[in-house]
């Protein structure tokens, strides 16, 4: 059935969207919805071609001449046109959909400076996608540098302390703050100002207790 594949995209985008990381890419999935969409419109344009022929046929003819079972296969040929066309066309936004949808959070990985070169944060993900993670990653860097001063990826919110509790999950080497110089080793837990170890704790190095 036409746009069975499709509707099995969305489906997995539904279940996506309640999730805090992307679940595997469906390459045949979405493999499935190209091949059909393709098959579709090759048999769209032989039908439209047919139809086109038909249709200068009629108009050399009078109505008289034209039989109730010719003017029934015209309607029927316009209405395959129309379903193949309507089949095609919720294929591609099916597809449109959950491409942006995985998109999306490749671009919120991006902002939260999730490592992509880590194989456990890009295991999901396609081989364009990791190109684009990529890609996309070092444009975030870039703008992030040209405002040194503001850290864009913080919460809009203000914080409700100033000094967290902070639990080190990955080795992160030292860190040097106003404070001093902390020696962030897995396992060690610390006192630090929620502003010098944000970017540690959205990178997942650190969790706040």
């Amino acid at each position: 059935m036409y746009g069975d594949l499709a509707g099995k995209l969305i489906q997995d985008s539904r279940r996506t969207v309640n999730l805090d990381h992307l679940p595997a890419y469906q390459d045949e999935l979405v493999a499935g919805v190209l091949r059909e969409t393709l098959d579709l419109n090759n048999d769209y344009q032989e039908l439209a071609h047919e139809y086109r022929e038909m249709m200068n046929i009629q108009s050399q003819l009078p109505l008289s001449a034209q039989s109730p079972e010719d003017q029934q296969e015209y309607r029927q040929t316009a209405c395959a046109l129309m379903v193949m066309h309507l089949s095609m066309a919720r294929n591609k936004r099916c597809l449109m959909a959950y491409e942006k949808l995985r998109a999306d959070h490749l671009d919120r990985m991006a902002w939260d400076e999730v490592d992509y070169l880590d194989p456990e944060n890009t295991y999901n993900l396609s081989a364009a996608e990791q190109e684009y993670l990529k890609h996309y990653s070092d444009l975030v860097v870039d703008y992030k540098g040209v405002w040194t001063d503001v850290d864009l990826t913080g919460s809009l919110e203000p914080p409700k302390d100033l000094f967290i509790d902070v639990r080190v999950l990955r080795d992160a080497g030292e860190i040097q703050t106003e404070y001093g110089v902390f020696n962030l080793t897995k396992g060690s837990q610390y006192y630090v100002r929620q502003a010098d170890v944000q970017r540690l704790i959205q990178q997942g190095y650190l969790v706040k207790l």
